[in-house]
Formats: structure tokens, sequence, C-alpha cells
């Protein structure tokens, strides 16, 4: 079997990319050859490769690029991201588009319970179709070189593509009310510059605050897994969530996750269990707060975050699923 894994911004590494990278080597070996082709490259496609079926990441890009090729795609499944649903879906201009990508499609992968329930709330014709397939987790292998952390110090770690969604500017400013109290308080925000107005912003507040925040840019996939393991406490600040690898990944990892209470924080993320969820400011900085001073606290809720990953994540063969769902799709 032939697989085209279609995903926007492949040549960024951004949430996107770590999935359809992580799917296709674990495909790969199940004995399922993929080709991985990007479709938001401002070109023309004349063709396209010849495959089985298309696996088309993020509905609104996926119908866009379908639409701009010279050949028809007519197997094909897609996978719901984050935006596509929590966006584009209630866009007035891209809604259509949205609806007829999953009507049109063989089947609809979402990664969470309550990502179905939403997309069925607004097409409910389509649940026959839509198969809820957990992430998987990610291996990670060798080091990347960052700084090496200061004895006493507690390190927060943001990993994020820099546009508004991901809502960087808050947790800079929050944690800059806590650095005053805690002066040995440390950030560091590892991403692509995806929105260039946001990423200037980005940039000025790290520049205002170089003392105790740090920006370095995009880093390889690969080379994560010590940044992780460097981090006392990760962030997720988005408006909205798909359901974000970073989390995923980092609770993998043991370690304690501040996120906002958006959808898909909330399919990974249980209050005081897993993690903390904030709703508003004053939330994040009381349970700031306490990630700062209470080390058992960040020790239960990584356990627990390790735990629930294996569990929910580990034990089932993500590729498995998928290669399940692509043999329906063909039948």
């Amino acid at each position: 079997m032939k697989v085209v894994l279609a995903t926007p911004n492949f040549h960024q590494q951004r949430g996107n990319t770590v999935t359809v990278q992580r799917i296709a080597e674990k495909l790969k070996h199940h004995g399922v050859e993929t080709e991985i082709v990007s479709i938001t490259e401002n070109r023309k496609y004349m063709s396209f490769p010849q495959a089985d079926l298309v696996h088309g990441f993020h509905a609104y890009l996926f119908y866009k690029f379908k639409e701009r090729l010279h050949i028809k795609i007519d197997s094909y499944i897609i996978t719901i991201t984050g935006t596509d649903l929590n966006h584009d879906l209630f866009h007035p201009g891209r809604r259509e588009d949205v609806i007829a990508s999953v009507r049109d499609a063989k089947a609809v992968h979402v990664f969470s319970e309550k990502a179905k329930h939403l997309l069925l709330a607004e097409i409910p014709d389509i649940a026959s179709k839509v198969f809820v397939i957990q992430q998987g987790i990610t291996e990670f292998g060798e080091s990347h070189q960052a700084k090496s952390k200061e004895d006493g110090i507690v390190q927060f770690f943001f990993p994020a593509g820099i546009r508004k969604v991901k809502n960087i500017p808050f947790a800079i400013n929050a944690l800059k009310q806590l650095h005053n109290e805690f002066p040995f308080i440390r950030l560091l925000l590892a991403g692509p510059i995806i929105e260039p107005e946001e990423g200037e912003m980005v940039k000025e507040l790290i520049a205002e605050n170089s003392s105790w925040a740090e920006y370095i840019g995009q880093v390889p996939h690969s080379k994560m897994g010590p940044l992780y393991k460097k981090a006392d406490v990760v962030l997720n600040t988005s408006h909205s969530e798909g359901q974000s690898t970073a989390i995923i990944e980092a609770m993998a990892s043991g370690v304690p996750v501040l996120v906002s209470g958006n959808d898909g924080n909330l399919s990974l993320v249980t209050h005081d269990e897993t993690g903390y969820v904030y709703r508003e400011e004053t939330d994040f900085l009381h349970l700031a707060r306490r990630l700062i001073t209470e080390e058992k606290t960040r020790s239960r809720l990584g356990n627990r975050a390790r735990e629930h990953i294996s569990t929910n994540h580990g034990k089932r063969d993500e590729a498995e699923a998928l290669i399940s769902l692509y043999r329906m799709a063909l039948k």
C-alpha cells in the first residue's frame, strides 16, 4: 500500500509537520510506503504522486489544495488538526469548504472525543465516518546544545510556532510579574516564526526581558528531547488547539504542564491530576506560583502526566489504527 501524506507548511517545524513525520516513520515500520507533499507551496501542481490513498491534514487547506490540482483526488481521508475545526469551520468564507472537504472524504480522523463532538455538532451527517485515533508518542534522538540549567533555577519552557493564536506575549508578560517575586525563574521559547508581525512583537518582549527570557528559534524536532528534560514546567497559552504535540511530548517526558483551558488542551490535561489548567491571568499566576515554589507538586503532576500519556497514547499502535482506517476507506 502507498499513501500520500498531504500536509500544510511542511518546511516549518510545526505541529502538523511533527505529526506527519511521526506517522510516516511508523507506517514505514508496518510496510506502508509513504510520500509527503506540502500543500501550502505557492505554485501550481501539474501532477501528483501515484498512490492508493491520499491522507490530507487540515480540512480547509487540503480542500483548497485539491481545487488547484490538475487531477482529481477521489480517495482521500482527512485529519482534523485544530485550526480547521476551531476557526475555519466557523469562518463565513471558509465554512463551506471545510464541510465539503469532510463530506467528500472516505473517512475523517480526529485526535479526541472532544474534537469529534464539536465536529458532529456542526456536521452531524458525517457521524458514520468520523474516527478517534489518539496521537502516538515520539522517540527523541540526539541532544540539542542549549544552555544547561543553573542550580536553583526554575525553568519554564514554551515550545511553539510564533503566531497570534499561541498567545505567547501573555506568557512572557505574566511570567515577568512573577520574575519580580522569584528572580530565579527563567523562560525558554523555541519554535519558528510563522507570523512575522507577531514574531517581531515576541522578539521585542524577549529583548526587554533578556536577563531571564531567551528565544532560541526553530529547533529540529529530533533534538527537542533534552529541552524537555531541562524544563521544570512546560507552557501552552493558546487561545485554541487541536491537540498539542508539544504537550504530549512534555507529559511523556514527565514534565508538569500549565495550559490554557481550550478544548484541545482539555483533551490531554485534567486539572490538578495530570497538569494545571488556567482560565484567566489570576489563575495562571496562582498556579505558576505553586509550580515555582512546590517541587513536590511538580513531581506529582509530572509523574501522573507520564502515566496518563503512556496509558492513553502509548498502548495502542497509532500506525496500526491508521492502517485499519486506510483499508476501510479503500473498500
